[in-house]
């Protein structure tokens, strides 16, 4: 995508310093700034390369004050860093919207229902009643099952598995590989040693504003429903079990394991590798740091814990240093 430093400024609502007819067609780190790319520059430890960038256009805060010549143009805005991440999202809603047909190569049914300007890519399978919200996107190889209820300006990467009965708010990005209502693990045991199997019946709700990342995946619950709350964020390889609930706003990195009919609070952090054992309930504002054991409930709001079982950072630290104390000789 092309773009000139008159066009950025009015995107962004800041001013040029230099030639306002200077063109970007894609980005680089400042480091690596080279004719024809835009580079950003917030972090002051970064400073010297403003100066030797080649960059065609460079991004800088309005309170940038340069100690040498610059070579790109300048475009002055209230917060670099924010501008960036603003003007990322503005290029990836053009190219959303330059992509708004169904492929002759997709299947779906006179029953299922498609709002405006909805993007249905080769391969991909929309089932019987299933509806879909405006500007949904739904790229190539999406299995979307019958009765589902999709939102408006959601994403769906390829290989995305959505089962039968699931529904799915506004404004939701599932990426690669993720799949939506595959069966809780659930097995009764027999006289004999052997296991049977608990058939799981009920759906997946997310809300609005949900981000899932690949190979991330959320069962389906036994009766009723797997909840994710509104502004949720999950990451890569998460595996959210049958009838968990997890409230709005919370985020949980990469390789996330959270039990059958746990609670998880809103605005939680939970870091990478956690696993929570089930039928737990977490209260908000809960911090749960790398390779937490959760396995009792957490009644106190705005707790950071670590360790397994968790407990109190303070509390672990003052342990960890008489543990490292003891092995002196």
């Amino acid at each position: 995508m092309e773009l000139t430093a008159k066009q950025l400024a009015h995107v962004l609502r800041g001013t040029v310093d230099g030639d306002e007819n200077a063109v970007a067609t894609k980005f680089a780190k400042i480091e690596h700034g080279k004719p024809g790319t835009l580079s950003f520059f917030a972090n002051p430890k970064y400073e010297p390369y403003v100066y030797t960038s080649k960059a065609s256009i460079l991004l800088v805060s309005k309170d940038f004050v340069p100690k040498e010549a610059v070579t790109p143009t300048m475009v002055r805005v209230d917060n670099a860093y924010n501008a960036i991440a603003e003007l990322l999202k503005y290029v990836s809603d053009k190219k959303k919207k330059a992509r708004r047909h169904r492929s002759l190569r997709a299947r779906w049914f006179l029953t299922t229902k498609f709002g405006k300007r909805v993007y249905l890519g080769a391969f991909s399978f929309v089932g019987h009643h299933t509806v879909v919200g405006d500007n949904t996107i739904i790229h190539e190889n999406v299995y979307i099952g019958d009765d589902c209820k999709i939102g408006k300006n959601c994403i769906f990467y390829p290989g995305v598995r959505i089962y039968p009965g699931m529904v799915i708010g506004d404004n939701v990005i599932l990426h690669a590989g993720c799949v939506i209502g595959s069966d809780g693990f659930g097995n009764a045991p027999q006289p004999d040693g052997s296991w049977e199997k608990i058939e799981h019946l009920g759906n997946v709700i997310i809300g609005n504003n949900v981000e899932i990342g690949a190979n991330t995946t959320v069962d389906r619950a036994q009766m009723e429903s797997t909840i994710i709350g509104n502004g949720v964020k999950i990451d890569n390889l998460c595996q959210i079990a049958h009838n968990v609930e997890i409230g709005d706003h919370t985020v949980m990195a990469a390789q996330v394991g959270i039990a059958g009919s746990t609670k998880i609070g809103k605005y939680c952090i939970i870091a990478g590798q956690v696993g929570i054992a089930g039928h737990l309930k977490i209260a908000d504002h809960t911090t749960l740091c790398a390779q937490c054991g959760v396995i009792g409930n957490i009644r106190k709001e705005g707790e950071t814990l670590v360790g397994s079982p968790v407990i109190p950072v303070r509390q672990y630290m003052r342990a960890y240093a008489k543990f490292k104390q003891s092995g002196e000789d």
